[in-house]
Parts: structure tokens; C-alpha cells; sequence
């Protein structure tokens, strides 16, 4: 078993975590229960690391914040794109999973990186040309 593709945000999304964390510093030294103010960059710096998505052999695993979520490749029907470029994976069950930090322009890769096992669609034909 080959090891999984980790996709996750894109590092520089690190600039405006330190921007906050460099706003936040003044503010948090301000008053004795100000301190807690820290937490945000803090928190933002563990969202910018943890979220994604791994695809491995056996599925794929979605990632967040507080914890994860293995989906069998078994379960999943299928991909839903949102109107927005959100995409979602569809279970066999008929829920919708939300693939974090992948939008439409990804889907090359992720059908790619599934072995085959999600299909590329393709784009709608244009009457008259």
C-alpha cells in the first residue's frame, strides 16, 4: 500500500495567521484578561495545519479542526459540486460530506489520485457551435 496523498491548504495561507497573530499581540498586553486573545492566531495556525483531505488505497480520510472522518471508498456514490465550487462527496447512504479546502478546479486531481475510482466529468456540450 502506497502512502496516501495529503491535500491540504495551501501554506500561504500562513501570512495573514501572522498578520493576526502581530495585530493581536498590543490588544492582548492591554488589560490583565486580554491575554486570552491569543487563542484566535493560535487556533487559526491549527486550522491552516490540520484541515485537508487524505486519499489512500482504503478511502479517504476527511480532516478537521477537532477530529476526522475515514470514508471507505465502499461508500462513496459519488461527487457533488456546489454552485460556489464547493465540493462534497456523496455516500452510498445519501449524505454529503464536505471535502475541505478543495474546490472545482481540483477535480482533475482528486479523480487523479483516486485510482480511477471517481470519474472526471465532463463538461457540458454547447448547442449551435
Amino acid at each position: 500500500m502506497t502512502s496516501p496523498a495529503r491535500l491540504r491548504m495551501n501554506r500561504t495561507a500562513f501570512f495573514p495567521v501572522g498578520l493576526l497573530a502581530l495585530c493581536t499581540v498590543p490588544l492582548a498586553f492591554a488589560a490583565p484578561w486580554t491575554p486570552v486573545l491569543l487563542v484566535i492566531p493560535v487556533a487559526a495556525t491549527l486550522w491552516v495545519l490540520r484541515v485537508g483531505v487524505d486519499i489512500a488505497d482504503d478511502g479517504l480520510t476527511l480532516r478537521s479542526v477537532a477530529g476526522q472522518r475515514k470514508l471507505p471508498w465502499s461508500e462513496v456514490a459519488g461527487i457533488r459540486v456546489a454552485p460556489r465550487g464547493d465540493l462534497f462527496v456523496v455516500t452510498t447512504r445519501g449524505t454529503e460530506l464536505h471535502l475541505p479546502v478543495m474546490r472545482a478546479r481540483d477535480l482533475p486531481q482528486l479523480a487523479a489520485l483516486s485510482g480511477g475510482r471517481i470519474d472526471l466529468p465532463q463538461p457540458p456540450e454547447v448547442d449551435g457551435q
